[in-house]
């Protein structure tokens, strides 16, 4: 089990101040990372990395902005050196029927989701073949980057985009040491979604999983450990969904 070790490892994880990025810092640092949580909200990235301790700080980025995402990896680099793992979770989503998505909502979550996503990427690549460091970069994805639902189409848009460039970073990168994979949640119960899968529309989505139920956060933890430690060595370009099977489930 030592090759899912992170010990000597420097992560930097995105949109750490909630949520399943909260929940990934505390994963990476319990494996022996040492984390960089980035977040616009500063506040609660404290309370983020409070529970990690020293082997944990926080840094303000906003990954919409490529001068941001520079200052936050050059303070990542001066308290804890290069950045070896990436995991790239920034996200946002909006929820409209697709007719009545506006120019802003679209910017919202395509600037977010996949504009941020490739700014961070590419930021972190040039710094570890600046500083001749292997690297892995876990792009979190979803299973709605690979099939479809209702009312979220920016989203899916922007996921689907995100397993694209997994591929095309993968592909580019290999020579380099850094390999770029992403993982693909279902649906995963957490405190921003309780009402909605407690509501009749969620209950029936759920009926639709084949586990019938939805994921647990800590679930995702032994995939994306895998594919951030030397466990994944020979996995670059994979998309590794977590979803109860639902992307299998009959249309």
């Amino acid at each position: 089990m030592s090759a899912f070790g992170l010990k000597g490892q420097h992560a930097l994880v995105t949109g750490a101040s909630s949520g399943l990025g909260r929940h990934f810092t505390r994963v990476l640092a319990a494996a022996g990372a040492t984390v960089t949580a980035g977040a616009r909200r500063e506040a609660a990235l404290a309370e983020t990395v409070e529970f990690i301790g020293a082997q944990a700080h926080c840094v303000r980025m906003d990954v919409t902005d490529a001068s941001s995402v520079a200052q936050a990896f050059a303070t990542a680099e001066e308290r804890f050196g290069p950045v070896t793992v990436l995991i790239n979770n920034a996200g946002v989503t909006s929820t409209k029927a697709a007719l009545e998505v506006t120019e802003n909502d679209w910017a919202s979550v395509i600037d977010t989701n996949l504009k941020g996503a490739w700014l961070v990427a590419r930021h972190a690549a040039h710094r570890m073949i600046h500083h001749s460091v292997p690297g892995s970069i876990v792009n979190i994805a979803s299973i709605l980057g690979l099939r479809v639902a209702g009312g979220v189409a920016p989203y899916a848009i922007s996921k689907a985009g995100v397993v694209q460039m997994t591929k095309s970073l993968a592909l580019e990168w290999a020579r380099h040491r850094i390999r770029v994979n992403a993982l693909a949640p279902g649906y995963i119960e957490t405190e921003l979604n309780d009402a909605f899968f407690s509501s009749d529309s969620g209950k029936a989505l759920i009926r639709r999983i084949p586990q019938r139920r939805l994921g647990e956060a800590r679930e995702l933890e032994g995939p994306l450990l895998l594919l951030a430690s030397d466990a994944g060595s020979y996995m670059t370009g994979s998309v590794v969904a977590v979803d109860g099977g639902h992307l299998v489930s009959g249309l």
